[in-house]
């Protein structure tokens, strides 16, 4: 039987106005992709990123569920179930 996300029932966010990772930016660096935690509605870069804003987020918050904002992605991460957790609905 397959694996279910628990933490779903956390989000809060779904979309945001916010399309930089604000501490890349107060750091003068870039990013790859960002995510959006769906918990509190921060914005992060990607693992990609060499500054992987979004996993420091899980780790201090430890909010379990964030998305990509990158454009025609919706699928979410359950950084603690380690698995795609599903897709945004509209």
């Amino acid at each position: 039987m397959a694996q279910k996300c628990k933490h779903l029932n956390e989000i809060k966010f779904k979309t945001t106005d916010t399309h930089v990772c604000e501490e890349c930016v107060k750091m003068g660096d870039r990013w790859v992709h960002l995510r959006l935690c769906m918990v509190c509605g921060n914005v992060g870069c990607c693992d990609s990123s060499k500054n992987k804003h979004a996993t420091k987020h899980f780790h201090q918050s430890t909010h379990p569920v964030m998305r990509s904002i990158e454009p025609g992605e919706e699928w979410i991460w359950c950084y603690v179930d380690k698995m795609v957790a599903g897709e945004v609905a509209a």
